[in-house]
């Protein structure tokens, strides 16, 4: 199989085959997905954040 071959199968296969959410139902999705993006980096951050003090506690007291 040629690229092309396969990129021409893909679009069929996008066309026919794939069930596309309306636009109202994809704002929705993006909405969720931006909120738990947001939320999940603030609690990495955190974690950051705690352990940079942590390491920062033990080594003052190292000195």
């Amino acid at each position: 199989m040629t690229i092309v071959g396969y990129i021409k199968e893909s679009f069929v296969e996008l066309k026919n085959n794939v069930t596309w959410p309306t636009w109202a139902e994809g704002q929705k999705l993006m909405v969720v997905v931006a909120v738990f993006s947001i939320l999940f980096s603030l609690a990495v951050w955190g974690i950051d954040v705690a352990f940079g003090e942590l390491i920062s506690l033990y080594y003052s007291k190292l000195s």
